[in-house]
């Protein structure tokens, strides 16, 4: 029983430093979108970006 304690505890571990990453990533993420101006937001709503021509 003690080999299957060590493999819980990595199990843990592991999916509990992946939360903690993604986490901080959303975070980060809603942190910084509030510095992109309003007009630049091409993936909040559709057509706000200015398009590129071919």
């Amino acid at each position: 029983m003690k080999d299957s304690a060590y493999i819980a505890a990595a199990w843990i571990g592991s999916f509990g430093a992946v939360g903690l990453y993604a986490a901080a990533l959303i975070a980060r993420g809603r942190r910084l979108s509030k510095v992109v101006p309003q007009d630049r937001r091409r993936w909040m709503s559709e057509g706000s970006a200015p398009r590129r021509r071919p």
